[in-house]
């Protein structure tokens, strides 16, 4: 039989954008899907695995586009930002809504560059599932092991696809094996492929014993992948075929039961003569439990690129993914009808200001309702309340929990605010005020530089581009050097600051002055020290004097501690612990050597004497500058970021790369080969790895890649540290 992807579900999509606007009932029925329709999922993988074209063959296939995006072309629907078009990457999450079959999927197609793990670590928060797209022909790569482990840590199920199967180096078994090996995890196979390579033409299910496959374009069809043939195994098929889907389907049916009891306890009671007569239906649904207890993960294969292999992945993502009433949010208990809803992300638009993404986790959602951010202990109103489609947004009178909607309205929300519920008396609210969502964690910048606009008169609208932009991305941070005054940009690599620099351009019309990159130090010390400070200050007709004692430790640790002496701790009212602790965390966001924040310090305070009315700020300003004495005295350490390097080459190009490396001060991990090329693994200095996307290309006349995320900082030798010393006083 011939089987078509535009199903009625697309006559309700080209009904979305025909809707006038007083028709809210047939829209009601389409926003808000009973919940257990509703699949909340992300794209991830590494960088050009394929993720932003299987987004816009799903988009294709739903009916919600015309035509199909192409990344190379620069016309995706999910990729729209200009730097995004003109890269061919994906730089910020975008949210796709859609709908296949019978059921809602709300899409967030993620970065694959380490630049922007932020983006995937904010959507994978508020997501109930997610496909992990690998490039067949490279198994598990790089990035793909960092999104997987974000994954992980907000126990999101997984669904495995196998993309680029059409490429002659792509391989089902080392894929498989690399996702055991790499990632830990259980990967149940539910396809395998029809053809390799080029003649790659479709899949077989192991569910249901059917081939699927893919036509290649006639004159009259042109070939978009939509209609393919679905025609059940028979004894006809080649032998070869035949024999490796048996033994699959019986590994397949084997595995499962190792991992579901339910299905096990079926299997040895009706079918342990014949796995054979096991249903498709009890076989899928045993997976289903097995990827939503996160035993398993589904692995199925295609091309996206090809057109072939999509429409089964959209049925996978529906079929064993979770519906938001499927995943427990505990907290989410002390709400109940109330609303309780995720701010996970943050756009500005020039007209309606900021547009702020919100994931509803229980309640009801309403434009010009007044909601309560428990973060800031402010009331908002929201003014429109719309549907996400990447840079398009469709408005909606209402939207309920399990959703991810867009607001227009909340001018003080930032990423990881708790919207709940206005209403009601202040009572109920401060009954909830204590329970909130976990935010975002966002990691710490690695780069910085020095921006400038043209001309003075630009300051404030440079000033505002940047707090918005930060707002936007919270892995930015902006800070004003209290020496020189300059406007001090921290971003998450090279490629992040040139966006950014970029966007302020284009975006604000502001042409900024970029300062050359600088390394993101950080300082400890070598020994343990005790020492003791006096500050005495007359303001005024009043005098504070203030003693501090105290000692700095060493500690093994990638933060910084604090304590009291136990008899200290009981003297001290709460107001000078609070002034103490003040004067220490300002003590610690500047080392002695470099001025750069703290890391493996541990202070004791010892004791603390005041004379009557001195003020906690003086309290605060002495211990900051009795920990400052004892850091000098300790001694200073510099650590330096060192980066994890990975770089496909191919052979005869390696020893380029080695010699390139070894004048970077980098150390070899490991040289694996990869269909051919070789895999190298090393660390190196963030420091030594300015400009070396330029340099690795004229080694290897352009035949390399590479990723580049940061392993860890680690003390710098004595050598290289007086080195820098030596250049950061000018003696260089």
């Amino acid at each position: 039989m011939i089987w078509c992807s535009r199903c009625r579900v697309s006559c309700h999509v080209r009904r979305h954008y025909r809707i006038l606007p007083d028709d809210v009932k047939s829209l009601r029925a389409v926003v808000n899907p009973d919940v257990s329709k509703i699949r909340n999922i992300g794209i991830m993988a590494h960088i050009d695995a394929g993720k932003t074209t299987t987004t816009e063959r799903m988009l294709y296939y739903s009916g919600y586009t015309r035509a199909l995006g192409d990344v190379d072309d620069g016309d995706t629907v999910t990729d729209f930002m200009a730097q995004e078009r003109e890269r061919g990457i994906t730089i910020q999450s975008a949210a796709v809504t859609f709908e296949w079959k019978t059921h809602r999927i709300n899409l967030i197609d993620t970065p694959g560059h380490v630049d922007f793990t932020l983006e995937v670590e904010r959507a994978l928060r508020v997501l109930d599932g997610a496909v992990a797209v690998f490039d067949a022909s490279a198994g598990v790569e790089a990035q793909t092991l960092t999104v997987w482990r974000q994954a992980e840590k907000h126990r999101v199920p997984c669904v495995c696809f196998l993309n680029k199967m059409d490429k002659p180096t792509a391989s089902l078994s080392f894929s498989i094996e690399s996702i055991q090996k790499k990632l830990k995890a259980n990967p149940v196979l539910l396809q395998i492929p029809v053809g390799s390579g080029k003649d790659f033409s479709g899949v077989v299910d192991l569910l249901t014993n059917q081939k699927l496959i893919w036509k290649h374009k006639t004159m009259r069809d042109e070939e978009d992948g939509r209609t393919f043939e679905i025609t059940p195994l028979d004894e006809s098929e080649e032998p070869e075929l035949l024999q490796e889907v048996s033994e699959a389907r019986t590994a397949l049916i084997e595995q499962v039961a190792d991992l579901d009891d339910e299905f096990a306890d079926l299997l040895l009671t009706d079918f342990g003569e014949n796995f054979d007569e096991v249903p498709s239906i009890k076989l899928q649904e045993a997976v289903r439990r097995v990827t939503l207890a996160r035993k398993g993960v589904p692995v199925l294969c295609g091309s996206s690129l090809r057109n072939k292999g999509v429409q089964p992945l959209l049925d996978a993502i529906t079929a064993y993914l979770p519906a938001p009433n499927e995943r427990h949010h505990d907290l989410v208990r002390w709400y109940k009808d109330d609303l309780c809803a995720l701010a996970f992300k943050v756009l500005h638009d020039k007209q309606r200001g900021p547009l702020v993404f919100l994931r509803i986790y229980s309640g009801t959602l309403k434009p010009q309702s007044a909601v309560h951010n428990i973060n800031r202990n402010s009331v908002e109103r929201i003014s429109r309340l719309m549907v996400p489609f990447a840079d398009q947004n469709v408005e909606i009178p209402s939207m309920t929990a399990g959703n991810i909607a867009l607001t227009v309205g909340l001018k003080q929300t930032v990423t990881g605010d708790t919207i709940v519920s206005s209403n009601g008396t202040g009572a109920k609210r401060g009954e909830h005020a204590s329970v909130v969502l976990s935010g975002v964690e966002v990691p710490e910048p690695v780069f910085f530089c020095t921006i400038e606009p043209p001309t003075m008169a630009k300051q404030a609208d440079l000033e505002n581009a940047l707090n918005n932009l930060q707002r936007e991305d919270p892995s930015l941070k902006v800070r004003v050097d209290p020496d020189s005054g300059q406007t001090i940009l921290c971003g998450m690599g090279e490629l992040h600051i040139e966006i950014i620099h970029d966007r302020i351009r284009r975006e604000y019309g502001i042409e900024t002055h970029l300062g050359p990159l600088q390394v993101a130090y950080r300082e400890s010390i070598l020994h343990e020290v005790s020492t003791t400070e006096t500050l005495d200050r007359t303001i005024g007709e009043r005098r504070h004097v203030v003693t501090v004692e105290l000692a700095v430790t060493p500690l093994d640790s990638s933060s910084c501690e604090f304590a009291f002496t136990e008899e200290l701790g009981t003297k001290l009212s709460a107001e000078i612990k609070e002034a103490v602790e003040n004067g220490l965390q300002s003590a610690y966001l500047q080392g002695p050597l470099l001025g750069s924040p703290l890391q493996g310090v541990s202070a004791l305070i010892q004791s603390v004497h005041m004379e009557p009315g001195t003020s906690p700020a003086m309290v605060s300003a002495c211990v900051s500058r009795c920990v400052h004495k004892a850091l000098r005295l300790a001694g200073g350490q510099v650590l330096e970021p060192v980066m994890s390097l990975e770089v496909t080459v191919e052979e005869e190009r390696l020893s380029s790369v080695l010699g390139d490396l070894a004048q970077r001060r980098g150390t070899v991990r490991d040289i694996q080969s990869r269909h051919g090329d070789k895999v190298l693994l090393a660390t190196v200095p963030l420091a030594e790895m300015m400009g070396y996307s330029t340099i690795l290309r004229t080694v290897t006349s352009g035949n390399a890649t590479f990723t580049l995320k940061l392993d860890t900082y680690e003390a710098m030798n004595p050598q290289d540290q007086n080195t820098l010393l030596k250049r950061v006083s000018g003696l260089l």
